[in-house]
């Protein structure tokens, strides 16, 4: 009964609007472009690379797999401060037995207007867009009429036909931010960011009308306070509204040195964090991160707290991330004075 209910709900996300429902990390704070494109370039240092990988629902059914790259690159513009971002997210989600699969390819640019001379203040303005290639494997589908007593029957015909098994749509997001810091060392930001303003189509069956992708809200934040000398409070907090369903995912973590460097150079640390997060009515996420030196590794797992937890045993998923920053060498002494994003 398990079985086919599982079977049953796969197809439902086919041909519901829940096939275009977006992936969620529980280190959602590493994929930053997936929060909200103005995101982009909102850290300390002037490249980035960042990759996850999650790996969910592997007590129930066969498991969801997640994978996702972004990188961006900061570069000074004019004279005033300013910055632009570019960068490109990456990512690949294959869902259960029938290889529901939706792979992302969305360059962004981003624009960081400086405020001020004498302070961190940058408003940030984003667009981000891209292709989208969604497909499945019809061969490993079974469908309601294909059981009988219970048992499934695969020789028994199915009304289930859609139009094709795989298409690719284009996607555009856009969004603003603002970064800063306050007293000594705080530093915050604040971002609203909407997906999918295109309202592109995602059904598989030939009427596609009625499968629009709606469009998704998105706020964020980020505070980062220190304790001491050595050791600091984080804080990230998201909360995206899409269809009339709503999602809040937050949390802290506390980091403490290991290593310090020499001054203020945070690249000269090795820091161990430790967190909690939670996603509402989902799941509870322990996270524990190190950054040592330019690469940062987390690890996380998702503890189901959710009405599914019986059929779990609680058991979510694990996420890895692993994250590389630099700082370019060879800036020119005017691209040295212009002031990084203040970032965490």
């Amino acid at each position: 009964m398990l079985k086919r209910l599982i079977y049953s709900l796969a197809l439902t996300l086919i041909v519901s609007f829940a096939i275009g429902q977006d992936l969620t990390f529980s280190q959602f704070y590493e994929n930053a472009l997936l929060r909200n494109p103005a995101l982009a370039g909102v850290f300390e240092g002037d490249v980035r690379l960042v990759g996850s990988f999650r790996n969910q629902w592997q007590s129930i059914t066969v498991p969801f797999q997640t994978i996702a790259f972004s990188t961006e690159v900061k570069f000074p513009f004019g004279k005033h401060n300013d910055w632009i971002t570019a960068g490109v997210q990456i990512t690949q989600d294959a869902a259960g037995d029938i290889k529901l699969k939706r792979t992302q390819l969305l360059p962004v640019v981003n624009f960081h207007k400086s405020l001020s001379g004498d302070n961190d203040n940058y408003l940030s303005v984003a667009f981000m867009a891209g292709p989208v290639r969604s497909q499945f494997d019809p061969t490993q589908l079974k469908v309601d009429d294909q059981f009988q007593g219970g048992v499934y029957n695969p020789n028994l015909p199915t009304n289930a036909i859609f139009g094709t098994t795989g298409f690719t749509y284009w996607d555009f997001s856009a969004g603003i931010s603002y970064s800063s810091s306050f007293g000594n060392g705080n530093k915050y930001y604040l971002g609203a960011g909407m997906f999918h303003i295109n309202k592109p189509l995602v059904g598989f069956y030939t009427n596609n009308a009625t499968s629009a992708l709606n469009r998704k809200i998105a706020l964020n934040a980020g505070l980062s306070v220190p304790t001491n000398d050595y050791s600091k409070v984080v804080f990230y907090g998201d909360y995206f509204s899409q269809a009339g369903n709503q999602q809040f995912l937050g949390g802290l973590m506390y980091g403490t040195d290991l290593v310090q460097g020499i001054g203020y150079d945070s690249y000269e640390n090795v820091t161990l964090y430790g967190g909690l997060f939670y996603r509402w009515s989902d799941a509870l996420i322990p996270v524990i991160k190190l950054d040592i030196h330019q690469f940062t590794v987390g690890v996380s797992y998702d503890a189901n707290v959710s009405q599914l937890k019986t059929a779990s045993q609680s058991q979510g998923g694990f996420e890895f991330t692993a994250t590389y920053r630099a700082k370019f060498r060879n800036r020119s002494n005017a691209g040295d004075k212009v002031r990084c994003v203040s970032g965490f």
